[in-house]
């Protein structure tokens, strides 16, 4: 999934906890379901962020190499500047685009 697209607030807002009730009738319940997704999106963001500077890895290590290596750095830098994980799992639970499955209603 791209999480480039996703608007989500990159710093810290207040949110409406009544909002967030409504997803799944329990706020426990939303806030656990936030809390998984963003540790979803974490992961992949990790996984992507982890192959992006593979490709900058190299056998032999220069002292320039290790101090100079601006395209990694604006890779790190793109990555600091997008939003939080939870920002965005939140932004889906409202947007309605996050699946929230419940095992005990299903029985």
């Amino acid at each position: 999934m791209n999480f480039k697209n996703i608007t989500a607030e990159k710093s810290t807002v207040t949110r409406d906890t009544i909002r967030i009730e409504e997803k799944t009738g329990n706020i426990y319940q939303s806030i656990a379901a936030i809390s998984k997704r963003a540790n979803q999106i974490s992961a992949t963001l990790k996984e992507e962020l982890t192959q992006k500077l593979q490709e900058f890895n190299t056998t032999t290590d220069n002292l320039e190499e290790i101090f100079e290596n601006r395209e990694q750095i604006e890779i790190s830098r793109h990555y600091e500047k997008m939003a939080k994980p939870t920002a965005i799992a939140t932004q889906e639970l409202l947007e309605d685009k996050l699946f929230i499955r419940n095992p005990e209603s299903e029985k």
